[in-house]
């Protein structure tokens, strides 16, 4: 089946002031339109991937945004609406008194066909979970994936719609999901018992579910997965790799414990007395890691890759891809090592050398969590300087001219979940280890750290400092002294916070 793309453009144009509805609808490429913004006391201005216009120099006033308000759903606390039956997506931005002063007229695309490189596994009644960054289609696919199994196969579908991302605004459903229900949520915080609802009241044979992302939903998962339900959902991460090192969401894929072997055991292995393992069976059966629009990576098997990551084992990695004529290719790779680089976002040689060139982050910021991990940065106001760009979730999903200049010339995108001091410590930890050598994120080097300082200990040693870890990696490294007979505490502050072994 060859893709096919329905906007409902029309639709979105009708809810907006005829002075900004007029000049939109005399674009010649309105197809690649991404969204309008109305903001009070600014003209309108149209989005497109390679940049905005102004549509009218008319400053926008509470009458226009009444007009739009008018003319939608209702808000929910997420502070989004819709265009019934739609994928349209209409968010406002509200002032202190909780007045709107702004919105952001997002246009959704229902686009038929993408499950087609992934349609064999979404047939064989496993539970899939996509993977993947911001903007690579992964709730167009489970959209696309909800359609085809109650359609073509008529299973018993049900979607738990938070924010009704997949499925539209109002009671019914787009018609992109074909006879599947949907179940609404009011808000996201109540998504992991919408999941447990749907499972209880309406005998679903599968369940989609978009951004699986705190521990009440990954227990919610895995309880609809053990009742023998098909799950189909997508979770922060864009690869295995990326999931194995969030605590909050490892289970999903099993979990992982620390088990200190005997002596015995560790010769026979021929490892480190402590070793990570899988904890239970996996919630998912099969990953999907999305690298693009038309191209995947399958772990056909979750349980056996976890295993193989955690004992440094290669795995063979399937790749998929639609060719020009829109026929599936197939790779069987096998990595040296299962440590594998993004493959559409490489990061940069992590060095003191990196010219980050920052684009709607908060500078400031980033220049003071520099300061406290010991920091050096390079910051580059030049395009052509940069060997990195970093820019936001929201950003990089509206595509504006810079996004594309630096995609245009293979320049390496990292892309922020927000603009957090977490998430751009984070950032810096990866970019600049050799700055902190220690905040290294190898569980492995971590836990074979604290093996060799309980030995020292038992050898005589009084007290050992380990490097500073993140709080996931030191309850491990907890763990090992435990399992050791000795003491262990965690001392100092973040980014610096970490474990102190002793007798």
């Amino acid at each position: 089946m060859q893709k096919v793309i329905t906007d409902d453009l029309e639709a979105l144009l009708n809810i907006l002031p005829p002075p900004v509805r007029e000049p939109l609808e005399q674009q010649a490429d309105n197809h690649r339109l991404l969204e309008i913004v109305l903001d009070l006391g600014r003209p309108a201005e149209a989005r497109f991937p390679d940049g905005e216009i102004i549509l009218a120099d008319k400053e926008v006033d509470e009458a226009d945004i009444n007009y739009v308000v008018s003319r939608i759903g209702s808000f929910g606390d997420d502070n989004r609406a819709g265009i019934a039956r739609t994928l349209h997506r209409i968010s406002a931005i509200r002032n202190r008194m909780g007045r709107i002063v702004g919105l952001t007229c997002r246009v959704g695309r229902a686009v038929f066909g993408t499950i087609k490189i992934i349609e064999d596994l979404v047939q064989t009644g496993k539970s899939i979970l996509l993977l993947g960054g911001p903007g690579v289609g992964k709730t167009t696919m489970l959209r696309e994936a909800a359609r085809v199994l109650a359609d073509d196969f008529s299973k018993r579908v049900i979607i738990v719609d938070t924010s009704n991302e997949i499925a539209g605004d109002g009671d019914i459903p787009h018609p992109a999901i074909g006879h599947a229900r949907r179940m609404q949520v009011k808000t996201p915080a109540q998504q992991h018992a919408v999941m447990i609802e749907a499972v209880e009241n309406h005998m679903p044979e599968v369940i989609v579910i978009d951004e699986i992302g705190t521990e009440l939903e990954a227990q919610a998962a895995r309880t609809i997965a053990e009742r023998g339900v098909q799950l189909i959902g997508t979770a922060h991460g864009n690869t295995l790799e990326n999931l194995m090192m969030n605590p909050t969401l490892a289970d999903l894929i099993g979990g992982i414990q620390s088990v200190t072997l005997g002596d015995e055991e560790a010769k026979r292995r021929g490892t480190q007395k402590s070793i990570l393992e899988r904890t239970s069976q996996p919630t998912f059966n099969i990953v999907v890691e999305i690298q693009g629009w038309d191209k995947v990576a399958i772990r056909p098997d979750v349980g056996e890759a976890v295993d193989a990551i955690l004992r440094g084992r290669p795995l063979d990695l399937e790749t998929r891809w639609l060719d020009a004529e829109g026929e599936v290719k197939v790779e069987h790779t096998t990595p040296v090592n299962n440590v594998r680089a993004p493959q559409t976002r490489p990061m940069p040689r992590r060095n003191r050398t990196n010219r980050l060139f920052l684009f709607g982050v908060n500078r400031g910021r980033f220049e003071q969590m520099a300061q406290e991990m010991d920091i050096d940065l390079n910051i580059v106001s030049n395009l052509d300087e940069a060997n990195l760009f970093i820019t936001s979730k929201n950003y990089y999903r509206r595509k504006p001219q810079k996004v594309h200049e630096a995609e245009n010339t293979k320049l390496p995108i990292y892309v922020l979940r927000s603009n957090t001091p977490n998430q751009i410590k984070q950032l810096l930890s990866d970019i600049y280890p050799s700055e902190k050598p220690a905040q290294s994120h190898s569980i492995k080097a971590a836990l074979n750290e604290a093996e060799e300082a309980a030995e020292q200990i038992k050898d005589g040693e009084t007290a050992i400092e380990l490097s500073p870890q993140s709080s996931y990696i030191r309850r491990l490294q907890h763990l090992i002294a435990e399992r050791n007979d000795l003491l262990s505490q965690s001392t100092g502050k973040e980014p610096n916070r970490r474990v102190r072994i002793y007798r």
